[in-house]
């Protein structure tokens, strides 16, 4: 039997490295008055090797998001940072890793659907995991099409959400658009005017986007 969380836990997770450090938020535990949901996210952070952690911004504003709708989420460091164990591993062992967090969320949340989500390097992770496991729902914020292979992915068959900023100054936005036009079945793709890679000054737009695309349906 596996214990419920409290809002906001930190807790370690077994992984094929070692161990993962995690955060567990569920609104249910708060008491927040949101409808629990009949899924749950797991979030992946950007690039290890240059200051991505859990902690991002852009994380914090995709858990706050899924919060809104009801859902629990999980938010882990990958092997390599903070108190996860191992080294960085170009994303093979990273999406070894996220297997294991999804591993462990499945049985804390049995009979929940699991929606997968990642910010750059995240998305990469995110997206490989969807070819692997079944995911009800994909969300990835600026995948970086150009430094990472995303032509070994099978597009997922559930609803899959690219977010993208016109302004970014790490993922070429044109590269992108070009991406997802060739994905059978084609993502919803969101372009957002103005908007640079770390979305600042644009946190509560990313966050509304999220939403109304779950909400959506």
């Amino acid at each position: 039997m596996i214990a419920p969380p409290r809002a906001g836990q930190r807790l370690v997770i077994d992984g094929p490295a070692g161990a993962i450090e995690a955060i567990v938020e569920d609104p249910a535990a708060s008491g927040r008055p949101e409808v629990p949901a009949s899924a749950y996210a797991v979030v992946c952070h950007p690039h290890p090797l240059f200051g991505g952690t859990m902690e991002n911004k852009v994380v914090t504003t995709l858990t706050r998001a899924f919060h809104a709708c009801g859902m629990p989420t999980v938010r882990f460091n990958f092997r390599g940072v903070g108190a996860s164990q191992g080294t960085f591993d170009q994303g093979n062992g990273e999406t070894a890793d996220l297997d294991a967090v999804v591993a462990w969320a499945g049985a804390r949340w049995p009979g929940r659907q699991l929606v997968a989500a990642g910010f750059s390097f995240g998305a990469y992770v995110a997206t490989r995991l969807s070819s692997r496991r079944i995911v009800a729902r994909l969300i990835t914020i600026a995948p970086p099409v150009t430094r990472f292979d995303f032509s070994e992915i099978s597009p997922p068959l559930c609803p899959w959400l690219i977010v993208q900023g016109d302004a970014d100054e790490v993922v070429d936005a044109t590269a992108v658009s070009y991406w997802a036009k060739t994905l059978k079945p084609p993502p919803h793709l969101v372009i957002l005017p103005g908007v640079g890679h770390f979305f600042h000054g644009h946190l509560p737009e990313l966050r509304d986007t999220i939403i109304n695309e779950i909400r959506s349906g």
